[in-house]
């Protein structure tokens, strides 16, 4: 437990020892702004919520989260560093748990640097903050389920690349899976039954349901099983690679 604390916070420290780090908040928070304002047309909405801020969000971290998470695993491939890792007293599943974890928490400091949303709502008028919460919390969720794919590309590949290529192209499926246009085109040629099954896959339908407010345990066990899957395939993908790099 504490060589997996240790490597947590050697991870997580090292993000913001460079300059990249940085970059990525900068890029994350100007993103979110131009969306919310510019595209979303906040202002002229006229309502007291973050709906248009968090609606943007699975197309941001399309992008975003497997900008941050490419390195996760391919970097220590590409420059030799795995085995030395499993040299130290660390099981590979603490490794994969601490790595993400670690990346994750980035990711959360991200989002909550956006605090000064809040805070124009709260001064703007007087927003449900029980549905803004459930927001944030759908928010981070579906950015840990971005980033689990993505560790599971990183740990596919030596090249940082390949693997933001394959995470993208993953995480658009499973967001294309629940977004309206798409379902009404499945819907010409497949069963009503069938759509809804598809749609179940997606990020977007689940976390459509934080954003009204309704933290359903089913949508929070989606996220978690689909963290879990991936950091479970992550582990296994490096013990197959073990040794033969």
């Amino acid at each position: 437990m504490k060589a997996a604390q240790a490597l947590y916070k050697k991870e997580l420290v090292g993000y913001f020892q460079s300059p990249v780090a940085y970059v990525f908040l900068i890029v994350f928070l100007l993103s979110t702004v131009g969306t919310t304002f510019f595209l979303g047309r906040f202002f002229e909405s006229g309502q007291a919520s973050l709906e248009i801020f968090f609606l943007f969000h699975p197309w941001l971290y399309l992008f975003l989260v497997p900008a941050a998470g490419m390195g996760l695993w391919a970097e220590e491939r590409s420059q030799g560093t795995l085995e030395i890792l499993f040299t130290l007293p660390i099981s590979l599943w603490g490794a994969v748990t601490a790595k993400f974890l670690a990346a994750w928490s980035f990711l959360g400091i991200a989002l909550a640097l956006t605090f000064p949303m809040v805070l124009t709502l709260w001064y703007l008028g007087s927003p449900d903050n029980g549905v803004m919460l459930a927001g944030y919390l759908g928010s981070f969720l579906m950015a840990g389920a971005y980033l689990a794919v993505s560790s599971l590309t990183s740990a596919l590949t030596r090249n940082q690349v390949i693997s933001f290529i394959l995470s993208v192209i993953l995480c658009f499926g499973l967001v294309l899976a629940g977004w309206g246009v798409f379902m009404e085109i499945l819907s010409g040629f497949l069963p009503q039954s069938v759509t809804e099954w598809i749609s179940n896959f997606s990020f977007t339908t689940h976390f459509q349901s934080l954003l009204r407010g309704v933290i359903d345990l089913g949508d929070l066990t989606y996220f978690f099983s689909l963290i879990l899957a991936g950091l479970w395939t992550t582990g296994l993908v490096l013990d197959f690679k073990r040794g033969r790099d």
